[in-house]
């Protein structure tokens, strides 16, 4: 056989290795691009060819992470694809625990412009976080250099992310930004409570998301909602440890935009600093935070179980003199119970400037679990009704 015809056959041989058929999905696996699952090989120019390959196949399509542990590098998945890709991950994926080797301070892997992608799998994404931690110096300076957010979604639509665990990210472990119309269902996602801005899921700019049937435990917010979402839901999910589930922080940039629409049931808080809370700068940048319902929620030893803070101020370098010009409105707390840590189990500290309006608490019962009293409620420049049981006393 000529040896331009024998190159031609070995290629058609490789690529018929390379893909295979589960269920009318032609799977696309990592390993067959030349990436090795020893923890120690770069696998980041496999993983990228089989991604592009799965992208611009003619049907639906899947990339397949076999058992194992792959080191990745820096890598960006971008569509958008011909039709829906999945992303499928059995082994584990790691990080390199030294910062020279990411090539971007911002993320780890990012998904860009995908529509109908599935993010699954019973593996881990592992973002080796301990390496990184004592670069972080967040909570002195507030200009700190970025450490990179392990998994980042921009401008995914249709898609779901299902099944697997996130494990020590640098930075946030999951951040949705341009989003529309993504579930997020039962997964792990765990960092020790000391790791510093280990936000579990992160969402900005983004509508329609769902987030149903999950465990979160980090050193800071479990989820945080940020500038310019509307219509998040959040069911059944365990929060803790961590700095619960919030709103915020919000109005500290300028052109920021409003949120609206977060809807928080049946989930539980286990050891948390915040139940939950809505927190905004106490600066002139102006925006509204509306439309949030808190339902049915159990707090375990949480330090302040439910809180609006309009004087947020983590670095303690805030102008006092400034209020938050965050107007919060329609807020429902209801059907909330548990145990507090500390006396003030219910505490809105609102803006002078822009009072919240219509908040609502029902059937509240939080017991302090602690020798120097009951548990209390705060307000200050707060307009509101409250309804059937109310332990602590409300304030409104």
């Amino acid at each position: 056989m000529p040896s331009s015809r024998v190159l031609l056959f070995l290629m058609f041989l490789g690529f018929a290795v390379v893909t295979k058929v589960q269920g009318g999905i032609k799977i696309f696996d990592v390993t067959k691009y030349g990436a090795i699952g020893d923890g120690r090989i770069d696998n980041t120019k496999a993983f990228l060819r089989a991604w592009n390959d799965a992208c611009k196949w003619d049907g639906n399509s899947g990339v397949l992470i076999p058992r194992g542990t792959f080191l990745l590098g820096t890598i960006t998945f971008t569509g958008p694809c011909k039709k829906s890709t999945a992303f499928q991950i059995k082994g584990v994926i790691r990080a390199p625990s030294n910062l020279k080797r990411m090539t971007n301070p911002d993320q780890w892997i990012g998904f860009r412009y995908v529509d109908r992608l599935l993010v699954n799998g019973r593996g881990t994404v592992d973002g080796q976080g301990d390496s990184a931690w004592s670069f972080n110096s967040c909570a002195e300076d507030p200009n700190c250099p970025s450490l990179p957010i392990s998994m980042v979604f921009n401008f995914v639509t249709n898609s779901r992310i299902s099944g697997i665990t996130s494990v020590n990210s640098k930075n946030a472990h999951i951040s949705l930004y341009g989003c529309h119309k993504v579930s997020i269902d039962n997964i792990k996602i765990t960092a020790p409570y000391q790791s510093p801005n280990t936000d579990g899921i992160k969402i900005g700019d983004s509508k329609g998301i769902k987030i149903t049937h999950s465990s979160i435990g980090t050193g800071d917010d479990c989820i945080a909602l940020l500038s310019g979402s509307t219509n998040i839901n959040v069911t059944d999910v365990t929060c803790g440890p961590g700095h619960g589930i919030s709103v915020g922080s919000l109005g500290r940039y300028a052109n920021e935009r409003n949120v609206h629409g977060l809807a928080v049931r049946n989930c539980t808080f286990r050891g948390t600093t915040n139940g939950v809370r809505i927190k905004t700068w106490a600066s002139p940048q102006a925006n509204v935070a509306s439309g949030f319902t808190f339902e049915n929620i159990f707090m375990s030893n949480v330090e302040n179980p439910i809180v609006i803070d309009q004087m947020y101020c983590p670095h303690g370098s805030c102008n006092q003199k400034i209020t938050s010009n965050v107007q919060i409105k329609d807020v429902t707390y209801r059907n909330i119970w548990g145990t507090s840590t500390t006396k003030v189990a219910v505490n809105f500290q609102c803006s002078k400037t822009f009072p919240c309006e219509n908040i609502v608490l029902q059937d509240i019962y939080l017991v302090h679990n602690g020798r120097d009293g009951a548990a209390t409620s705060s307000c200050n420049f707060v307009d509101g009704d409250s309804y059937g049981t109310q332990k602590p006393p409300s304030c409104l």
